[in-house]
């Protein structure tokens, strides 16, 4: 399970809707409809505010106004309300950390997409999260 702290738009179409299915499974997770998964470590920091269903919906809503915007159909349906979510913090060597990883994976699977991509620096954040300083974060496995 990957859930990016990375922008949905530097995924590939691959990544994309791999970002969805995770996504849905994660909420299913935190809904305590699965027996699966539940001690994920990708799942710690939407296990950590007070909303973490609403936060968990919204962070999905935007990776379906990504999907959306290169004409895919992502089912919203899915979701419930995202009213309660608050911004989420991810530190900036998480953030440098998950950029590398995402870069090896276009590099094989989507050359094009990563001649696109290699030359930036800062990647955005996906707008769920707020940058604070600090190094990979400790629930991460590398």
């Amino acid at each position: 399970m990957r859930l990016w702290t990375l922008h949905p738009k530097y995924l590939d179409a691959q990544g994309l809707v791999a970002l969805w299915r995770e996504g849905l499974l994660a909420r299913a997770v935190l809904r305590g409809a699965t027996r699966g998964y539940r001690h994920h470590p990708q799942l710690t920091r939407f296990r950590s505010p007070a909303a973490p269903r609403a936060t968990i919906n919204a962070y999905l809503r935007i990776v379906a106004a990504e999907a959306a915007a290169r004409g895919y159909s992502f089912n919203q349906s899915k979701l419930g309300p995202g009213r309660g979510a608050r911004p989420l913090r991810a530190t900036r060597g998480q953030l440098a950390y998950e950029w590398q990883h995402l870069m090896r994976k276009l590099r094989r699977r989507s050359p094009a997409l990563y001649a696109r991509w290699r030359g930036t620096r800062l990647p955005e954040a996906h707008p769920l999260f707020r940058l604070v300083a600090g190094g990979v974060e400790p629930w991460e496995r590398r």
